[in-house]
C-alpha cells in the first residue's frame, strides 16, 4: 500500500509523554503501512534515540528519529519533520497529546476527498477536573482555537510553496497562528474535521507557572508585526488595557509618594487596588478555590501585568515593531 500520511510530533525530553502519544499513533485504524511517524527531537537525545528503536522494534508502523542540531524550538523541529516526510499530507500533533484511533483515517479522509483543500484542522479535546486551576483553564482554551499544530493536517506542496513554519518563534506559541494566517492570506481553501479528535491531557505545572508563561507574549510582537489585521481580527481587537492600566497606576503612586503629593498617591492606590481586585477575581472565576491555588492566584497576579507588558515591549523592540 503506498504511504498516505506523514506524522510529525516534535518533542524535548518528555519520555513518557512521547512513549504515551507514540502508543496512541501506533494503533490507528488506518493500515499500519499506510502512513509513517516522524520524531523530531529538539534535544538531539540519545536516550530518546534508544526510546524510538525499542518502540520500533515492537510496532507495525514505520517510525522515524530526526535529530535537531542546528535551529531549535517547536517550529523548527515541525520543519525538520515534515521536510523529511515521504508523503503527501502532513499531520501534526505534539507528543504530550493521544490521538483518538480514527484520528488520522478521518483528517486524511478529507483532505483525499477534496483537491482544493490546502490544510485540515481537527478537534482537541482537553480534559478539566470539575474545579480547574487557572493554569488548566487557560490550557483548555486549546478546544476552541482556530487552527492549532496538535492537531491539524496540511499537503506538503502547500508547506513548500509557504516555507513550514517561521523558526523566529523559538516557544510553543503563535507558531501555528502564523502559518494559520500565512493559509488565509493566499486564500487557501481550509475546513474543519470535527472527528478527527485529538485528547490532550493537561500536564502538571510547577507552582507559579503563570510567571514563566508570561515570557511568551513577546511573539505576539512577531505575529502582529507579519499580520496586523489578521491579529487584531483573530487574536487581540486591542492591547491589554488593563495590564497597562494597572502598571501605570502603581508607578504613579510610588511617584506620587516620592513626590509627597497625598492626594495622587491616594487616588492611585485605590484605582490600582481596585484593578487588582478585579484582575484576582477573573482569575478565581470558574477555578478551584482551594488555599493553595488562591495563594498562587494572589501572588501571581500582582506580577503578572508588569511581567506581561515588560515582554510586550521587548518583542516590540527585539522584532522592531511597534506593538503594545
Amino acid at each position: 500500500m503506498s504511504l498516505r500520511v506523514s506524522v510529525v510530533v516534535p518533542t524535548y525530553r518528555r519520555p513518557e509523554l512521547l512513549g504515551r502519544c507514540l502508543g496512541a499513533l501506533a494503533v490507528q485504524t488506518m493500515a499500519p503501512d499506510s502512513y509513517e511517524i516522524i520524531v523530531a527531537d529538539d534535544a538531539a537525545s540519545e536516550s530518546t534515540r534508544r526510546q524510538i528503536e525499542e518502540f520500533t522494534e515492537k510496532s507495525t508502523c514505520v517510525i522515524r528519529y530526526v535529530p535537531m542540531t542546528h535551529a531549535h524550538g517547536p517550529a523548527a523541529a515541525r520543519n525538520a519533520g515534515w521536510r523529511a516526510a515521504r508523503a503527501s499530507i502532513v499531520a501534526f500533533t505534539d507528543d504530550d497529546t493521544v490521538p483518538d484511533p480514527g484520528w488520522l483515517a478521518a483528517g486524511v479522509a478529507l483532505l483525499e476527498r477534496d483537491a482544493e483543500l490546502a490544510a485540515v484542522t481537527g478537534q482537541v479535546i482537553v480534559p478539566l477536573p470539575p474545579s480547574p486551576t487557572d493554569y488548566e483553564r487557560n490550557e483548555a482554551g486549546l478546544e476552541t482555537a482556530e487552527f492549532v499544530t496538535a492537531n491539524c493536517f496540511c499537503r506538503r506542496d502547500v508547506l513548500e510553496m509557504l516555507d513550514g513554519f517561521d523558526e523566529r518563534f523559538t516557544s510553543a506559541w503563535r507558531e501555528d497562528s502564523d502559518l494559520h494566517f500565512r493559509l488565509l492570506e493566499h486564500s487557501l481553501k481550509l475546513m474543519k474535521a470535527p472527528a478527527a479528535i485529538v485528547v490532550h491531557p493537561v500536564r502538571p505545572a510547577p507552582w507559579g507557572v503563570s510567571l514563566r508563561m508570561q515570557r511568551k507574549s513577546q511573539f505576539d510582537a512577531l505575529l502582529y508585526k507579519k499580520h496586523p489585521a489578521l491579529y487584531r481580527k483573530h487574536i487581540w481587537r486591542t492591547p491589554p488595557l488593563d495590564y497597562y492600566a494597572i502598571v501605570l497606576s502603581f508607578v504613579a503612586t510610588v511617584v506620587a509618594t516620592t513626590l509627597e503629593a497625598w492626594i495622587t498617591c491616594t487616588v492611585a492606590a485605590v484605582v490600582w487596588a481596585a484593578l487588582m481586585r478585579r484582575f484576582l477575581a477573573r482569575r478565581l472565576r470558574g477555578t478551584s478555590h482551594a488555599p493553595v491555588h488562591v495563594l498562587e492566584m494572589l501572588v501571581t497576579s500582582l506580577f503578572i501585568p508588569f511581567l506581561s507588558v515588560f515582554w510586550r515591549l521587548w518583542g516590540a523592540l527585539k522584532f522592531r515593531v511597534w506593538f503594545c
